[in-house]
């Protein structure tokens, strides 16, 4: 009863809570909204994708058909993904980024990022305390900030935010995703091979403990992160 209770009122608080990321930020500089990051379905709504078997897991683009500028930016370098209307990451959940690379001869913006092409190379998971208490570094976080491997090669890719809230993830496609895709071409890359490489959709069921998940009562021991590994070069 009291994790019903609990989940029933975060429901309630979702109305103003949802959110995008339309913005990169790199050496200090914000874009436009949307301009090196494809404009999501929910530019409007807000609202996020619940089907991990949707094509929208990807970018969330199948009604905007979105392409962006490439921004040009450095191996080893930081970047972020801003929170779009001066909003933060509001619910509990978790983040990944996942990169893909364009295939050479090929464009960030004609590329659809289809296959096992994508590699993670950050994340955000919950912080347990066996089972005394769960926290969630990446709420409220206005931008989620990452630095690009030093050993990624040169070229152009798709960088794939993710974040995946867990506040009413107790029952099968209750887990929220909110998801963004930017543009970039790298220099000054190195020579890493980025791995394990997953599909997306494909890489998740919905069935993982990290995805299909009671954050209220009893509150979890442990918390697996969703997806593969983080490839850090």
């Amino acid at each position: 009863m009291r994790s019903a209770t609990l989940a029933l009122a975060a429901l309630f608080g979702t109305a103003t809570a949802h959110y995008t990321f339309p913005a990169l930020i790199y050496q200090g500089k914000t874009t436009a909204d949307w301009a090196n990051v494809r404009e999501t379905n929910n530019h409007n709504s807000l609202g996020p994708v619940t089907d991990v078997t949707s094509q929208d897991l990807r970018c969330y683009t199948s009604a905007t058909n979105a392409t962006a500028s490439t921004l040009n930016v450095q191996a080893g370098k930081e970047i972020s993904f801003q929170v779009g209307d001066g909003l933060t990451i509001y619910h509990q959940g978790v983040v990944n980024v996942y990169m893909a690379k364009v295939p050479s001869g090929s464009d960030a913006s004609s590329f659809a990022g289809d296959g096992d092409v994508w590699f993670k190379v950050f994340e955000i998971p919950a912080v347990t305390n066996g089972g005394s208490s769960i926290s969630f570094p990446a709420q409220d976080v206005p931008s989620v900030n990452f630095t690009l491997p030093a050993a990624l090669p040169s070229g152009q890719y798709l960088v794939r935010m993710e974040a995946i809230a867990l506040h009413v993830a107790s029952t099968f496609g209750g887990a929220q995703f909110y998801i963004a895709c930017g543009q970039l071409d790298v220099t000054g890359g190195g020579s890493g091979t980025p791995g394990p490489l997953v599909a997306i959709p494909g890489v998740y069921t919905g069935n993982e403990p990290g995805i299909l998940i009671d954050i209220y009562y009893p509150i979890p021991a442990t918390y697996t992160q969703p997806g593969p590994a983080v490839w850090s070069g």
